[in-house]
């Protein structure tokens, strides 16, 4: 699980972009959501506090508070080394600088931090790691994967791309991932055959148009509904 995690940038956003890059309609906001990968994003926080139902999970919340804050840290270097090199690969509208970023992840991280402890105990923040996943089928009527699937495909293989977004189908009756970029800031080498696994399995497949755009080309979702939704 550690060396898994050593290849993750450990960074989080808030509830406002989940809505925009996963098209969030105040209908499936009222659903039982699954943040997979969730990392220290706010979206739980701010959910929860609204009165919604949302469980996350991610290895990283193995480790407390502090120790995650550390991480969230080494992340932040990182991030101020790469994106002020590589300006012209972000869209810089919604968010006006990489000053301005930093302010708003770090906002969202710190809700995340603050809630982290009470979410442990109330079983929100869930200790779990793709592609196994300690939920029973069908329990959640939305997951939700941000920034890792198809964004690491340099790290994970398509064998494991596939095999998450199938066990995130099973505990789920619809999944959508975002975004479809790698790190790189490409669209993934493995969409296309992932895909064609999943339609050949008889899932219903579509790539769909996000109301959010970072990472510039990083503006669609992938959603996948289970067999049992639509047989």
């Amino acid at each position: 699980m550690e060396r898994m995690l050593e290849k993750i940038v450990i960074w989080g956003r808030s509830a406002e972009e989940y809505i925009k890059m996963f098209g969030l309609s105040s209908q499936d906001m009222k659903l039982k959501i699954l943040d997979c990968a969730g990392g220290p994003a706010s979206f739980n926080a701010e959910m929860t506090r609204q009165g919604f139902n949302v469980v996350s999970c991610d290895p990283i919340y193995m480790y407390n508070s502090s120790e995650i804050a550390q991480r969230i840290q080494e992340a932040y270097q990182q991030i101020m080394e790469v994106v002020p090199a590589n300006l012209n690969s972000f869209v810089w509208q919604t968010i006006k600088s990489p000053s301005q970023l930093v302010e708003t992840r770090m906002a969202a991280m710190q809700t995340f931090i603050n809630d982290f402890s009470m979410g442990i105990e109330e079983r929100r923040y869930v200790v779990a790691q793709l592609p196994i996943l300690p939920f029973a089928d069908g329990e959640f009527d939305l997951a939700l994967c941000s920034h890792f699937l198809f964004t690491y495909s340099d790290h994970f293989s398509e064998e494991f791309h596939f095999a998450s977004i199938i066990e995130m189908s099973r505990v789920a009756k619809e999944t959508r991932i975002f975004p479809l970029l790698t790190t790189s800031q490409e669209p993934s080498p493995l969409l296309g055959p992932v895909i064609n696994k999943l339609n050949n399995l008889r899932y219903k497949v579509e790539v769909k148009q996000a109301s959010y755009e970072f990472q510039k080309g990083g503006n669609k979702f992938l959603q996948v509904l289970s067999t049992d939704v639509f047989r």
